[in-house]
C-alpha cells in the first residue's frame, strides 16, 4: 500500500532529508515530488520554504480474527440431577385357609431381610495403560561437510604505465592535478577500452568524499576531465571516471529500484515520477524496463530536475 506525507525545508534538498528522517528510509526506498519551491522574498517578507511529497510503500494492515463469542452453554454447565427413588411395589400376602385355627402364641417374628450392598462406585475410572513408544532404529548420521575456506582476500589491480605523450598520460595529469586542489591523495589510473572510449580509476584512502552524494562529485570530476581533453582535439573523447566500482553498484542499484516502482504501477494502474536523476542514471532506467509488458518509460522536466515517468499502457 503506498503512502504519501509531505514535508518543508528551507531548501528542496533538506526538505526530502526531513521526511526519510521522519520515515527511516533510504532516498532509493521513495518517490518524490515538489509540491513547492523555496522563495527567498524580499527583506524577510514573502519568504516560503520548499515543500516536497513523499511517496513509500507501507505494509498492508494484517486483518484481525474475529473473535468466536462462548455460548452460555459452554459457559456454564448444569449439574447432573441426582436419581429419584422409585417407590417400591407392595407385597401380596398369600391367603390364609378359613378352618385352620392360628394358635395364639405371639408369631416368631421373621427376621429382616439383609440389605444388599451396593458396589461403590468409583472416585476414578482406571486408566487406560499408555502405549509403549516403540523404539526408533538408529539415526543415519548425516554427511560430515568440510568447513568452506575463507576466501581469499582479493588481489589489488594492477594498472599499466601511461605511455608519455598519449592521451592516458594527459587524463591522468589533469586528473592528478585536480585531486591536489581537492586535498586528495588518491592516484588516477586511466587507460582505453575500447575505440575513443577510456576508463580511469580512482585509487587510494576516503574515496567516499571523491564519490559524493549519489556520486555528484565523482560526475564532476568527470565531466571536467571530458571538457579539459577534448578542447583542441579532433573528434570526440570520452572519458569514464570511477572509484571503487561505483557506477556498478549503482547501475544495479537503479535496476532494482526500477524493477520495484514498475511493479507498483502495475499493481496501482497509474503512473509514477521519479527523482530528478542525470542523463546517465536516466537511460539506465529506460534502458532496465524497455523490455516490461504494459510499462512505458519517458522524460519530462528540464535540467537538473529532470524525471523519468514509468506509466501504465494497456
Amino acid at each position: 500500500m503506498e503512502k504519501t506525507i509531505v514535508t518543508t525545508g528551507k531548501t528542496i534538498d533538506l526538505a526530502i532529508e526531513a521526511a526519510l528522517t521522519q520515515l527511516g528510509l533510504d532516498r532509493d526506498s521513495v518517490s518524490v515530488l515538489v509540491l513547492q519551491q523555496a522563495k527567498s522574498g524580499f527583506l524577510g517578507f514573502g519568504a516560503q520554504p520548499a515543500k516536497v511529497q513523499v511517496s513509500y510503500e507501507a505494509p498492508d494492515p494484517v486483518p484481525e480474527a474475529p473473535k468466536v463469542a462462548l455460548s452460555s452453554a459452554s459457559r456454564s454447565k448444569p449439574k447432573a440431577a441426582a436419581p429419584v427413588k422409585k417407590p417400591e411395589a407392595p407385597k401380596a400376602e398369600a391367603p390364609r385357609p378359613e378352618n385352620t385355627k392360628q394358635p395364639e402364641a405371639t408369631k416368631a417374628e421373621q427376621p429382616a431381610k439383609a440389605p444388599v450392598a451396593k458396589p461403590e462406585k468409583s472416585k476414578s475410572a482406571p486408566k487406560a495403560p499408555k502405549t509403549e513408544k516403540r523404539p526408533e532404529g538408529p539415526k543415519t548420521p548425516k554427511e560430515h561437510r568440510e568447513p568452506k575456506a575463507p576466501k581469499a582476500p582479493a588481489e589489488p589491480k594492477v594498472y599499466a604505465a601511461a605511455e608519455p605523450g598519449s592521451v592516458e598520460e594527459k587524463v591522468e595529469i589533469f586528473i592528478k592535478g585536480l585531486l591536489e586542489h581537492m586535498d586528495s591523495k588518491a592516484v588516477p589510473h586511466c587507460w582505453k577500452v575500447e575505440g575513443s572510449t577510456y576508463k580511469v580509476d580512482l585509487v587510494g584512502e576516503d574515496l567516499g568524499y571523491l564519490i559524493g552524494r549519489r556520486g555528484d562529485t565523482l560526475d564532476a570530476i568527470q565531466h571536467l576531465a571530458n571538457y579539459t581533453i577534448n578542447r583542441g582535439v579532433e573528434g570526440h573523447i570520452r572519458i569514464n571516471v570511477d572509484a571503487e566500482c561505483y557506477r556498478e553498484k549503482r547501475e544495479d542499484s537503479l535496476r532494482r529500484y526500477a524493477r520495484k516502482k514498475a511493479q507498483q504501477v502495475l499493481k496501482a494502474r497509474r503512473r509514477t515520477t521519479l527523482e530528478p536523476m542525470n542523463a546517465y542514471e536516466r537511460h539506465v532506467i529506460h534502458a532496465a524496463l524497455q523490455d516490461m509488458e504494459n510499462i512505458t518509460t519517458h522524460s519530462t522536466g528540464v535540467e537538473p530536475n529532470r524525471r523519468v515517468v514509468i506509466e501504465y499502457v494497456r
